[in-house]
This record gives C-alpha cells, structure tokens and sequence, in this order.
C-alpha cells in the first residue's frame, strides 16, 4: 500500500461553479481502535456532498473529503475491529457514529442522536483513494451487484426508503414524488414493488422518461397537479416553494414527507388549503443501521437497480456540477481511477 493518496477535499465552501474542491495528496488514513480502512472502488454523487461543498450544511470539518455512498474493499483493521477481514467488499454510508446510549438510541432511533456523526461531513469520505469507517457502521455487501450499481444505494437507496416509510402510504395507496434523481428513482422502484401507484413531478424531460419507463402511472412537472389526490408525497427537490405545493395536491389525512438534509426556505402555509383534513408535513433526518439493512434485503429482494452515469474519480467536481444542473437521470458513480 501507497504512503500517500489522492483526494478531493472542499478548500472552501462556494458554489460548485467557482471550484470549491482541490485535489490534493495526502497520508493513507490510519484506522482507529474499531475502524476499517476501506481502498475505495466507487463512490456515488449525493446531493448532501454539493451542500457540503456549497456551503448549504455549516462546516463541521474544515477541508473535508465529500463522499459517503462508497463501495470499497477491506485493506487493513483497526485494534479491535470486528467482522470484516482484509479483502472483504464493504459499503460506507452517511452514518458513521452514534452514542448508542442516549434515550433516541435506546428507543431504536439512533438517526435522533444528539451525538451522531457522518461520513463526508463529520469525518473524511470516500472522494479519495482510502477512507475510514467503524466497522460496526460498515455494511457487508452481498455478491451479484457491481460496485458502480450499489454505491448509490448506501444513501439514495436507503433515505428513500426511509422517506418512503415517513410518508406512510397505505397498501395499495398512491405516492407523489416531486423531484426524480439518485434517491427517487430508487425510492420509487420500491413503492412499485409494494403496489403503490406512483406520480411523479419533476423537472426535466429526461427525468420524467425514465420515471414512466420505471413503471410510474404518470410524470409532470414539479408545479403542476397530479392525476388524482396523494394518500402521501415525498419532497425530493431542496425546494421549499413545492412544500405548499404538495400538502395542496395531498387527499384528506395524506402525509407529505421532506427527504433532504437541505431545504430553501417555505413560503408561508394556509391552513385551511395546506393543512386542514389533518394533511400532515413531516421531516427525514438520516437513517438508522436497521434502516439500511432492511433497505438492501429489499433491493436484493425486488431487484431494485440504480440507473447510473460514471465519471472517473478524478473528475469529481464535473460530476457535482452536472448533478446541480440536472444534467443525467438517476445518480453519478466516481470510479477510482487513481489506483
């Protein structure tokens, strides 16, 4: 193994068009007492990583590596690692740390903890050749899906099932999603699998193509009404302005759930057309560990697939300029072409 690596890190936060993040080479992480160190094959593009680099989300780490969808493999363990061994497949994801004591924890919500920490933000992620996890926060990854089609689902994938459950539609019920990339498509496929009938309201013809090849009764754009009333919608898109938008298109005790980690502020809401018939607004803050297993048992189970642009590792900041621009359907995937 190398002394040194290849990594993006944000210099300093600023609009992704003005080149926030250097490459720059630096030390092979050491993994701490329970940590992996994981050579990364793939990284997905997340939307979290564009606010972290723009400056959305305040600085939690200065010149941190963005990056927490990655798909790696084990090349060393920590003191007291657990569970993996050299050369295992593992996947990285958003959360990377609780307290496992606090009362959220204990109540099975680990998301809540006032501790928690997260790959990309909090500590260094997988925008680079190596990167670190806990092992008790890693995922072993079964065999039949390739490292680009898997990296988006350790975030997209999982928050939107997350976000699919916060929205709690009934059996057989009809789900509105407004914005259509990494983590809705995914988010979609399984709706579909359960017998939703999904509505789809995005910007952006490629976007709504791909969603009616996915099996979605119809697609729109973000303003416009769905076909029928929403037993319950997802915000995707960091919109706020579509937050009053959704509640309306919602039927009497639907539920409109926010999915981002980011969201412009909302204009204000009238009660009696946004709210009343006990519509509920709802907010998605991460995922716990049984949130991601569950997810992937379904993805494995329903043969949920991402639909993936790949740009080499060394083009990153091309891939977080064309996500902002809307610029592929489905979600990016880095490939390590650096070793």
């Amino acid at each position: 193994m190398a002394a040194t690596m290849r990594a993006w890190e944000v210099a300093a936060p600023a609009p992704i068009e003005d080149g926030p993040l250097r490459l720059v080479e630096r030390p092979v992480p050491e993994p701490g007492a329970g940590e992996l160190l994981v050579h990364v094959r793939t990284c997905g593009v997340c939307r979290t990583d564009l606010h972290v680099a723009e400056g959305d989300l305040p600085v939690h780490r200065t010149h941190v590596v963005p990056g927490h969808e990655v798909v790696g493999e084990v090349a060393a363990l920590g003191a007291g690692a657990e569970g993996f061994a050299v050369g295992d497949r593992v996947g990285v994801a958003w959360l990377r740390h609780t307290d496992g004591t606090c009362k959220f924890c204990r109540r099975g919500a680990e998301n809540l903890c006032p501790d928690s920490r997260y790959t990309g933000w909090d500590a260094d992620g997988g925008y680079a050749e190596y990167t670190t996890v806990p092992a008790a926060f890693a995922y072993r990854l079964p065999p039949g899906v390739g490292d680009v089609a898997f990296a988006p689902l350790l975030c997209a994938g999982i928050i939107g099932h997350h976000a699919l459950r916060r929205a709690a539609v009934p059996p057989g019920g009809r789900l509105g999603i407004y914005g259509f990339g990494g983590s809705a498509h995914l988010c979609a496929q399984v709706a579909l699998a359960q017998g939703t009938t999904v509505h789809v309201l995005t910007r952006g013809e490629e976007a709504r193509r791909l969603a009616l090849d996915l099996g979605a009764a119809s697609a729109a754009g973000p303003a416009d009404a769905p076909p029928e009333p929403l037993d319950g919608a997802i915000l995707f898109a960091p919109a706020g302005d579509l937050v009053p938008v959704a509640l309306r298109a919602l039927d009497r005790g639907g539920v409109l759930a926010v999915a981002g980690i980011h969201l412009s502020d909302t204009p204000p809401l009238v009660y009696e057309r946004e709210l009343f018939y006990e519509r509920e607004l709802r907010s998605v803050t991460s995922n716990t560990r049984a949130d991601g297993r569950e997810f992937l048992d379904l993805a494995a189970r329903h043969g949920v697939r991402a639909t993936t642009t790949e740009y080499p590792l060394s083009r990153a900041p091309d891939a977080l300029n064309d996500l902002k621009a809307g610029r592929f359907p489905g979600a990016a995937v880095l490939v390590n072409d650096f070793s």
